[in-house]
């Protein structure tokens, strides 16, 4: 007699389950296809703690799709079961990329410059490094400022020239601090060569570093404010003319033709001294600027100001004296108080870039009779770096 031996189906076929893909990111979606299972009826495939349904056909098959858990990480084993009879597969999580990082800021090739001053001055990277951040471009620009005891300063210079800027000097004959009256800095004394041996010394170490700067020397002479304007300290008219060009004068004899001369008048305003008798001349002067802020309602005396209202007047007088000469506006800002500094952030890059004869403008981003800086506030900041960015388009 023969025997026939019958075997149970579930040991003729072996339960098992893929995975497409295999691998991937946390969320990532995957096709789970199963072959081996009870026929005919509904399962579930467990991912941790989450569960999804299918339904196998009559031959034991399925194929679901499910998602891997946001938070999962390491291998995770995904298990697929019908009634008793169940399959594992592992899925390899994978590290997410990391998002791309922002391009480092650069400086712009607008032909309206971007400069500024910080409180530390070239050698304050972290400082510069902010502002760079804020404004979504590095300044081609830093300005600095130094008083007549100070040596040249060739290791600011060296800074900002590996910044790729070009270095601004204010050079202010007189002794920080001091007060706007010092007769030791009297005009007719700078004129009488008491301090030759000095300038000499800062045209020799300028001539000797060799690369463009510009000089700002005895800025907003057409205020009351600083001992080298006249009307104060015993100077007398004509004698801020006959200052500058000794000066020039001294320093162009070491050679120091890398020197650009900023000639730098405040804005003019009710009872300031008349430009024309304070410019020294054409073959004096290489760069024509103004200072000008917006004070806003910071002080007892001041009121809200357009950019336009502020600095058109001065620039229509500066194309006046100097013909053809590049316009700078060395220093600006505005105060919070009064209005939108947002909007006048807007407004003054959007003017300015506007002017083709204006050359850049520099950013006074101090904290000092008010909060000039750029972050004064959120709104104040993203206005500024958007300003920049249209006018880069």
């Amino acid at each position: 007699m023969a025997l026939s031996i019958v075997q149970p189906a579930s040991a003729a076929t072996t339960p098992q389950i893929t995975l497409n893909p295999a691998s991937g990111p946390a969320g990532s979606a995957v096709t789970v296809t199963g072959t081996g299972f009870k026929a005919a009826t509904t399962g579930t495939v467990i991912v941790g703690s989450t569960t999804f349904a299918f339904q196998t056909t009559s031959t034991g098959a399925f194929s679901t799709g499910i998602t891997i858990p946001a938070a999962s990480t390491g291998n995770l084993t995904i298990t697929a079961k019908t009634s008793s009879i169940k399959a594992s597969a592992t899925f390899v999580v994978q590290a997410a990329p990391a998002p791309a990082a922002a391009p480092a800021p650069t400086i712009s090739s607008a032909p309206l410059r971007f400069g500024v001053a910080t409180p530390g001055g070239p050698l304050a990277s972290t400082e510069l490094d902010e502002v760079a951040s804020l404004a979504g471009e590095i300044p081609s620009v830093v300005m600095s400022y130094k008083d007549f005891l100070q040596a040249p300063p060739i290791t600011e210079l060296d800074a900002v020239r590996s910044r790729g800027a070009t270095p601004l000097v204010t050079w202010e004959p007189w002794a920080w601090g001091g007060g706007v009256d010092q007769p030791a800095y009297s005009l007719a004394r700078i004129t009488a060569g008491d301090f030759d041996a000095y300038i000499s010394q800062w045209g020799q170490s300028l001539a000797g570093w060799g690369k463009p700067v510009m000089l700002r020397f005895a800025h907003e002479m057409n205020g009351n404010w600083y001992p080298w304007a006249e009307g104060v300290n015993g100077n007398q008219a004509g004698e801020y003319v006959a200052a500058w060009r000794h000066v020039h004068d001294v320093v162009a004899a070491t050679g120091a033709s890398n020197v650009q001369w900023v000639w730098s008048p405040n804005v003019p305003y009710w009872g300031s001294t008349d430009l024309a008798g304070l410019y020294p001349g054409a073959g004096y002067v290489d760069i024509v600027a103004l200072d000008g802020y917006n004070w806003g309602t910071s002080q007892t005396w001041s009121s809200w100001v357009s950019p336009v209202d502020l600095l058109a007047p001065g620039i229509s007088q500066l194309r006046s004296l100097a013909p053809g000469k590049p316009v700078l506006i060395a220093e600006t800002a505005s105060s919070e108080l009064g209005g939108s500094k947002a909007s006048w952030n807007t407004d003054l890059v959007s003017y300015l870039a506007a002017q083709p004869d204006v050359m850049g403008f520099v950013w006074f981003h101090m904290q000092k009779e008010t909060d000039w800086r750029i972050n004064s506030s959120d709104s104040s900041a993203s206005a500024f770096k958007s300003a920049l960015l249209a006018r880069r388009s």
